[in-house]
C-alpha cells in the first residue's frame, strides 16, 4: 500500500525569519527558493508545513491507487 505524499515548494526566502521557522524549512529538506520536495504525509510534516505555510506552495503528491 502506497503512502500519501505532499509536494512542497519553497516560494519565499527564509532569510530574516524566525530561527524556528528557518529550522522547519531545513527540516523539510528545502534548500533554496524554487526547490521542491515530495514528502510523506505525516502529522509531523503537516505541522512543519503549517508553521511556514506563508513561505511555501503545497499540493497533494501522487494519488495512491
Amino acid at each position: 500500500m502506497a503512502n500519501k505524499t505532499l509536494k512542497v515548494k519553497l516560494v519565499k526566502s527564509p532569510h530574516g525569519r524566525l530561527p524556528k521557522h528557518r529550522a522547519c524549512v531545513v527540516g523539510l529538506g528545502l534548500r533554496r527558493v524554487g526547490s521542491v520536495r515530495e514528502l510523506e504525509d505525516t502529522p509531523a510534516v503537516r505541522g512543519m508545513v503549517a508553521k511556514v505555510a506563508y513561505l511555501l506552495e503545497v499540493e497533494n503528491g501522487g494519488d495512491p491507487a
